[in-house]
């Protein structure tokens, strides 16, 4: 039996189910029963009615583990979300059977997309950029060719203020706002847009702080009942270089991944993986510690002491004679010369061996069209990390070239 009948299988049960426990409720006849009581209070449980409820549960997981064994790449692996869609136990039977993007290199669920990527592999992305309403969208990428529509990820909107450019991050292409439930973080640059700090919207951990700003201070009223505390947790600092006129070459720029230990980048290191999306509790928001907006963190970016955490520089490009220009090797992944065009590699600072940096590129962003970017990354940054550092590239920099 296919997915396809066996979906309809499951409509047809639960419509029919359905029609029956509305006519008892609400009392309307038909040609064969008069509803007499009023059974305000039933409720019918259509899973329980059906045949799947009587499946045991060792056959059940063994075929939800044949349909994700068997849909690998998108579009197909939808039917995967469509099993976890089908009730609680189905969930959590997919929760265990689909792996994480480190083990799998699969983006699946939402959660993927704030867990590390794939160890020893880049998962191939790429971002779509819109001029008219200044949103960014990243797909994945179902083929070498970008130009064809992927599986969408993310979207993001540039918002100015007055001192500073916010990028708000969201799963929800069509409404990118801090009230949509779909909001997972932002990236904010200060006034000369030479250093940006990208926020989650949840803790990536138990130790992590919230920072007290705008966001935290006002929830919109479209979220009456958000997914996740309304907080801004800040996961990552980007820095560029001063470059005034261009005299030093091109752009310079330095990632400290907060939540990221540096030992992550050795063999056999461990990054922060989460496990779901928390749910709000409205009434342990007056309980979160508020801080300034610069953190403790953020003073330690600035003087040089990162304690233990990751760090990523841009790799060094190096000038061609005969094509008078800085040459960086992308391996066909970027085909249109551009100052935003860049790769991040561990700084020899973590431990890593000189010359060693340079062979495991951890992400790699570059214009291959007009408005059209490709955005790979691997292990240990997630998709929400490598989205929100590629971001920063685009925004306008008055100091450094």
């Amino acid at each position: 039996m296919s997915l396809k009948s066996i979906f309809q299988d499951m409509k047809g049960e639960f419509g029919s189910i359905s029609r029956k426990s509305f006519d008892v409720k609400f009392g309307i006849r038909s040609r064969s029963q008069r509803v007499v009581q009023d059974t305000t209070s039933f409720r019918v449980d259509a899973l329980k009615q059906s045949c799947w409820a009587n499946m045991p549960p060792e056959l059940l997981r063994d075929v939800l583990m044949r349909i994700e064994a068997s849909d690998d790449t998108w579009p197909p692996r939808k039917n995967v979300v469509s099993c976890a869609g089908v009730c609680r136990n189905w969930r959590e039977i997919m929760k265990e059977i689909v792996k994480s993007p480190e083990v799998s290199g699969k983006l699946t669920f939402p959660i993927s997309l704030k867990q590390p990527g794939q160890r020893g592999s880049l998962l191939q992305c790429y971002i779509k950029r819109s001029r008219s309403n200044q949103t960014y969208y990243l797909f994945l990428g179902l083929n070498q060719a970008s130009t064809d529509d992927g599986k969408f990820l993310l979207a993001a909107k540039k918002c100015r203020r007055p001192t500073c450019t916010d990028y708000i991050i969201s799963v929800n292409a069509e409404d990118v706002s801090k009230g949509n439930s779909g909001f997972v973080g932002k990236l904010r640059s200060n006034f000369l847009g030479t250093k940006f700090t990208i926020y989650d919207a949840q803790p990536t951990n138990t130790g992590a702080k919230v920072t007290k700003c705008r966001s935290t201070r006002l929830v919109n009223m479209k979220q009456v009942s958000p997914r996740v505390p309304a907080g801004n947790y800040p996961v990552a600092h980007i820095a560029y270089e001063l470059n005034v006129l261009g005299s030093r070459g091109p752009r310079r720029m330095q990632c400290v991944m907060d939540a990221i230990p540096a030992r992550a980048v050795e063999p056999g290191g461990v990054a922060p993986t989460q496990t779901e999306f928390l749910h709000s509790n409205p009434d342990s928001f007056p309980s979160l510690p508020f801080f300034r907006s610069t953190s403790t963190r953020m003073e330690n970016f600035e003087s040089g002491e990162n304690g233990g955490m990751l760090v990523l520089r841009n790799k060094a490009p190096r000038w061609h004679e005969q094509l008078q220009c800085w040459c960086l090797n992308f391996n066909g992944r970027v085909t249109v010369a551009s100052v935003k065009n860049f790769q991040l590699v561990a700084s020899p600072e973590n431990g890593v061996a000189a010359g060693q940096e340079h062979e495991n590129v951890i992400l790699q962003f570059g214009k291959v069209g007009k408005d059209v970017f490709t955005m790979d990354y691997q292990y240990p940054i997630s998709a929400f990390q490598a989205f929100a550092i590629c971001l920063s590239s685009f925004d306008t920099k008055i100091a450094c070239e």
